[in-house]
């Protein structure tokens, strides 16, 4: 196992996916199978690494007052209560056409925010509601489809006119927390290489706050809004090539 390779390769995808406040699991994971890494070890690192790049970002979002809890706590609480719900139904609801229409519809976000230009609000809005909305519709599909609810709460908030670089640290604390749990899981079943991680968890800080500091002050929202779709481009294009 090349750890050398694995911590550049870690600081790289944190950087890029935390310009769209998405965590990188989604890239590393395979990449890390590609380079001979067992599965088993693999998820759990691609976790820590979203919850260290994503931690990173969101602690210089709220150092320089980029985050909106007003907006940003509902999609996190609601989220977090629907997930289960979503889990659950899950039992009754067939997976593989699920994932599939997830797949269509981050197909088409991507393809608004890369080619479109989503129609900008005229007012604030109700954050408590909108919030609400998002996040219940991103946890209960987030834990249908056992996929990060980022690729959902992107494309929703800009399709409603949300400013790219406010939604993109808004996901950012999401993902921190989703992937905080999850690894935490892994870590009680005891699936951890704390060597490989101890390789990728300084690179991973680095990269979310490389990122940030990218996306708020050397990029345009237009910019921002293209890498998002790119990003959700990627994500689609893994959900339809291994539907679960």
């Amino acid at each position: 196992m090349n750890y050398p390779e694995l911590a550049l390769i870690s600081f790289i995808l944190s950087v890029v996916f935390s310009i769209g406040g998405v965590g990188s699991a989604i890239a590393i994971v395979p990449t890390m199978g590609w380079l001979g890494v067992p599965l088993m070890a693999a998820k759990p690192a691609g976790l820590f690494i979203n919850t260290l790049s994503m931690f990173s970002a969101t602690l210089k979002n709220l150092r320089h007052g980029k985050l909106d809890h007003r907006f940003g706590l509902p999609i996190l609480l609601v989220a977090t209560a629907m997930a289960p719900l979503g889990a659950y139904a899950g039992k009754f609801i067939p997976k593989v056409y699920a994932m599939w229409v997830f797949a269509a519809f981050l197909v088409y976000s991507a393809t608004v925010m890369v080619f479109f230009r989503p129609r900008s609000r005229q007012n604030t809005g109700n954050h408590i509601v909108e919030g609400s909305v998002i996040g219940g519709i991103a946890g209960f599909l987030g834990g249908l489809l056992g996929v990060g609810g980022g690729g959902i709460i992107s494309p929703a908030s800009i399709m409603l006119g949300h400013e790219p670089r406010k939604v993109a640290t808004t996901t950012a604390l999401v993902v921190f927390f989703s992937s905080l749990s999850g690894f935490l899981t892994y870590w009680g079943t005891g699936n951890l290489d704390w060597v490989l991680l101890l390789w990728v968890s300084i690179p991973a800080i680095a990269g979310g706050w490389v990122g940030m500091h990218i996306m708020h002050f050397k990029m345009s929202s237009g910019q921002v809004k293209k890498v998002i779709g790119v990003i959700l481009y990627l994500i689609a294009l893994k959900t339809a090539l291994e539907p679960i």
